[in-house]
């Protein structure tokens, strides 16, 4: 950083400026922390969700095809591939590389998700998500959890939306090769 930083304490809070930077207050000094433990969470769940279905490609092709929402060979591309997206996804958040556009490829993927469970629930279909492996058609007497599912999912895409708007966190590769400092205001800007 270039210059000192001065703390002003009024009445509204704290407020932290930093030279030639408008005051960053106290949304300015939580954001960075927000951002880095959303990136840790979303990454995490993407590394999870990846991993439990890269063992086993042909189950994670068969909860694909048991949407009935894509024709087979897509189907089997998408259920094949996906475990893979979802690994790397989930390393580039966990070290912030890339932060926005991997947020915003993980909404459009959780969107997607949302789409196709709440399709399965209209129409009726009796299948688990497959969204940490397994998946495909419920066993006799087992009952969904689309419920669940979509507050679970449509959770991951608030977060991912909130990631893409806000990318800059600390411990990230995009904020150290961006020449920015660990509370995510860039240094060397003049007022």
């Amino acid at each position: 950083m270039t210059g000192p930083r001065q703390v002003d304490t009024a009445a509204s809070g704290t407020r932290v400026r930093v030279q030639g930077v408008a005051d960053v207050g106290r949304w300015g000094a939580a954001q960075p922390w927000l951002t880095t433990i959303g990136r840790l969470v979303l990454g995490g769940v993407w590394i999870v969700a990846g991993a439990s279905k890269i063992t086993d490609l042909a189950a994670s092709v068969r909860a694909t095809r048991a949407y009935d929402l894509l024709p087979e060979l897509a189907a089997q591309v998408v259920g094949a591939a996906l475990p893979a997206v979802e690994i790397l996804l989930g390393i580039l958040l966990v070290i912030g590389a890339g932060v926005r556009a991997v947020a915003v490829v993980s909404a459009v993927l959780m969107a997607g998700f949302v789409v196709g469970i709440a399709s399965a629930w209209a129409r009726g279909l009796q299948i688990d998500c497959g969204c940490f492996g397994s998946g495909g058609q419920l066993a006799a007497g087992a009952s969904p959890t689309y419920g669940w599912e979509l507050i679970r999912d449509g959770a991951l895409l608030l977060l991912a939306i909130l990631l893409a708007l806000w990318p800059v966190g600390r411990w990230s590769v995009d904020a150290f090769l961006g020449g920015r400092v660990d509370d995510g205001v860039e240094e060397g800007v003049d007022g």
